[in-house]
């Protein structure tokens, strides 16, 4: 009962879909999913794709998944693979799933030689962030996120028209 990881691949749109809202059902943001299948297509199996993924599987049955992308740090002068969704089933979790996914981001992101991986995890998730200091990696408090979207998004690309 061992897992395996693969690449998503054309065809994988629902299953990825579903993790992604089952993703934002555990994390209480599931009025906020507006992805599509057809959305999935296009970004993630388009001829030159910005965004990846990944399954993971048990005895061929998907059990979670990552969804990734490279960015890219001047500090470092080197491109950095940022991981925008890990889901597991619950019913796996535990069960060395993360961590196959995680072991696969990492080695990925040596193939590309990334400088780091980086990814957000919320505060209540205490069980995701014990885990994730169980491998290492270190919590970036001294920072603050900041997003842009909706109309203060388009009212400054407006901006950048004129």
């Amino acid at each position: 009962m061992s897992v395996s990881i693969r690449a998503a691949k054309p065809g994988d749109e629902g299953i990825v879909l579903g993790f992604i809202k089952e993703l934002a059902e555990y994390e209480k943001l599931a009025h906020e999913v507006i992805a599509t299948t057809e959305h999935l297509t296009k970004t993630l199996f388009a001829d030159n794709p910005k965004a990846f993924a990944l399954i993971a599987e048990r005895d061929g049955a998907p059990v979670g998944f990552a969804l990734y992308f490279f960015n890219y740090s001047t500090f470092l002068g080197k491109h950095g693979l940022y991981l925008e969704d890990l889901y597991v089933r619950e019913s796996e979790r535990g069960g060395g799933v993360g961590q196959a996914l995680l072991a696969r981001l990492a080695a990925i992101a040596k193939e590309h030689d990334c400088g780091r991986m980086e990814w957000w995890v919320l505060d209540w998730n205490k069980d995701a962030i014990a885990f994730y200091k169980s491998i290492g990696a270190e919590a970036m408090d001294e920072w603050t996120v900041f997003r842009l979207t909706g109309k203060a998004l388009h009212d400054l690309a407006d901006k950048g028209r004129a």
